[in-house]
């Protein structure tokens, strides 16, 4: 499904020239589950830029489903990124007064698709992401934090893309929401077969990827399969959390 190759990064120029990537390269399979992972200055978030089609490398290339997505324009970018890419990040991004239905509804209503095909579409992604089906007329600001983030999830499933980027989507949660989460991501990749890439800075959130990518300075450091992938342990009490 991706295709990265000797991708580099450089802000500015001359003397102010930093190069936050230096020739990185992967492939993510169809149905991976993968953590791109790194301390702060790594290159992750410019990583997770580039992969999402927020921006475009300086040199190398990113190949998604085929496609050489690093020469793109801005409007060819945006039309990969509505078609391919579902985003969860961590400040969720939901509209506060609309209702959960609605908010997952809305990549739809600009896709143009049918009102009736549009509520269908959402209710299903609700259901996938976990959320039961007395909270899709709820407010998103009557939600817990664990609830917002697997709308989140939901409105990213809607548009069926074919990668799902998740950035640091645990980092405003406490320990046990953020398991809920977790859980919620394994099992996507495991149950509907989705590509997930996970960014995070944090070894604990990482292992519960079937693999591991590690950033430092700019380059891969480590590129591993995760043998002993963390299980998500969620309390039952915790599941309409």
């Amino acid at each position: 499904m991706i295709e990265v190759t000797n991708i580099t990064k450089t802000y500015g120029t001359g003397d102010m020239a930093f190069q936050a990537l230096k020739g990185v390269s992967f492939d993510i399979k169809d149905g991976e589950f993968v953590a791109i992972m790194g301390p702060s200055g790594s290159g992750k978030s410019t990583m997770m830029h580039i992969l999402g089609c927020l921006d475009t490398p300086t040199s190398g290339t990113y190949k998604l489903d085929g496609k050489d997505v690093s020469k793109m324009d801005d409007e060819q970018l945006a039309e990969i990124r509505k078609d391919k890419i579902g985003f969860v990040f961590q400040s969720f991004n939901l509209l506060p007064r609309t209702t959960v239905l609605r908010n997952v509804m809305l990549p739809l209503i600009y896709a143009g698709v049918s009102e009736e095909e549009r509520e269908k579409r959402a209710k299903a992604s609700l259901l996938s992401a976990g959320m039961v089906e007395t909270h899709f007329m709820h407010k998103s600001n009557e939600l817990s934090g664990g609830q917002i983030q697997r709308v989140a999830i939901a409105r990213a499933l809607v548009n069926n893309p074919s990668l799902i980027l998740a950035d640091e989507p645990t980092g405003n949660l406490d320990t046990k929401t953020g398991e809920i989460v977790l859980g919620t991501f394994q099992k996507l990749n495991k149950e509907f077969g989705s590509t997930i890439i996970l960014i995070t800075h944090e070894p604990d959130v990482a292992e519960h990827a079937q693999r591991i990518i590690l950033l430092r300075d700019g380059v891969i450091v480590s590129d591993k399969k995760n043998h002993q992938q963390k299980v998500a342990h969620i309390h039952k009490d915790a599941q309409t959390s």
